[in-house]
């Protein structure tokens, strides 16, 4: 498959994703979707433009007297693991990637936003932290740092986020940590192979 035709389903499942919910709720910009193209990759740090995520009222469902994932929030994450399988292809990304098995992270978030009022700075944290952690198999416990900022840009709503080495695992920790990543990733991996466009 070209990786012009894994473009366009990603934009379709951007689409799709937006058009699944109400016109009255916050929704998946399909907008904000085809506009997740800044990827920037330094030795030390991953800084990429991502579609803002739902509302938090939008993220989660009751079934059967327990709080799990909505559609909306799954497609959010399936969205988000799309862009970065488009975007990380090169071997800078994967040695990248090999990098942050080996060190501990900070995660810096902006979200720009419509209004700076109907949204708490903290309400698309953990659901845009899990997608992108599980989008690159890592396990989230070894981020140290986050740093939030919300922007008010009514044109563009968009989370800008970075995602950078910190301190070097020491050898225990990172024994141990491979034998978390693996147990982390093996059911993602799973799951990725099922959801990869064909």
């Amino acid at each position: 498959m070209t990786s012009g035709s894994i473009v366009q389903r990603s934009r379709n499942t951007a689409i799709n994703a937006s058009s699944g919910s109400r016109k009255k709720h916050n929704r998946l910009s399909t907008e904000a979707s085809l506009h997740a193209t800044r990827f920037s990759l330094t030795n030390n740090a991953l800084s990429i433009t991502l579609p803002i995520p739902p509302s938090i009222n939008r993220q989660y469902a009751t079934v059967n007297g327990r709080r799990v994932l909505s559609a909306t929030g799954r497609r959010y994450k399936g969205t988000i693991g799309q862009l970065l399988m488009i975007a990380g292809s090169s071997s800078k990304w994967h040695a990248f990637l090999r990098k942050t098995q080996e060190h501990f992270l900070s995660l810096t978030i902006h979200f720009y936003f419509p209004t700076l009022l109907r949204r708490d700075l903290d309400g698309g944290l953990k659901i845009a932290q899990d997608a992108l952690c599980e989008a690159m198999s890592l396990n989230d416990n070894r981020i140290l740092e986050i740093h939030l900022y919300k922007t008010l840009d009514r044109d563009n709503p968009r989370l800008e986020c970075t995602l950078a080495l910190t301190s070097p695992l020491s050898p225990g920790i990172r024994k141990f940590s491979r034998r978390s990543n693996r147990s982390f990733a093996a059911p993602l991996r799973e799951t990725q192979s099922r959801n990869r466009p064909r």
